[in-house]
């Protein structure tokens, strides 16, 4: 089985994803406690301790990498995550960004989760989108190709597959960097 490894940054044409650290826990709190943002995620008590803790336990193990997209001054945009590792797939998400950013930032990151997938070896992604959360699943459909899998009450679940991605990377190749630079720690 492949497994996700944490990189300390991941370089796209306008964007990096830089690993989380725990001075990033009131961002990423932030991002987490807004009412526009917070009605597809899991619930958080909101206490910035409970934040700090969860990258700091974060920090001490290997089964997934969480990022902070940054422009390329270093401002961060929003935080992206990869997780789940099973046979040749992962799972990413944790998808959250500021207000007011232009699309290109979220096609960009999600490129760059996809090339990083693809550097570590994995052959396709999962994405687990809420019901509700209509605006990004049909991202996913759109933009990916996403397959959509299974679906309950609550989420809906998608394949992206490795021609997929290797075609979206193809596509949007202007936006990587050839080879894909990667900081590791």
């Amino acid at each position: 089985m492949k497994s996700i490894i944490k990189a300390k940054r991941v370089y796209g044409k306008n964007l990096y994803l830089r690993d989380i650290i725990e001075d990033d826990a009131r961002f990423v709190l932030d991002l987490r406690t807004n009412p526009e943002k917070n009605r597809y995620l899991s619930a958080t008590l909101g206490r910035l301790q409970d934040q700090v803790n969860w990258i700091v336990n974060y920090k001490s193990k290997n089964d997934q990498a969480y990022f902070i997209v940054c422009d390329k001054d270093g401002n961060k945009l929003g935080c992206i995550r990869m997780y789940d590792p099973i046979d040749d797939g992962y799972c990413w998400g944790s998808w959250l960004m500021i207000n007011g950013l232009s699309p290109l930032v979220a096609i960009e990151s999600a490129l760059l989760i996809y090339a990083y997938g693809k550097y570590l070896g994995f052959n396709e992604a999962r994405i687990d989108v809420r019901q509700a959360n209509e605006y990004v699943w049909k991202f996913h459909e759109k933009f990916s190709s996403a397959v959509l899998v299974k679906q309950d009450d609550i989420d809906r679940y998608y394949v992206v597959s490795k021609e997929k991605i290797e075609m979206l990377l193809a596509k949007y190749s202007d936006f990587l960097s050839n080879p894909l630079l990667i900081e590791t720690l």
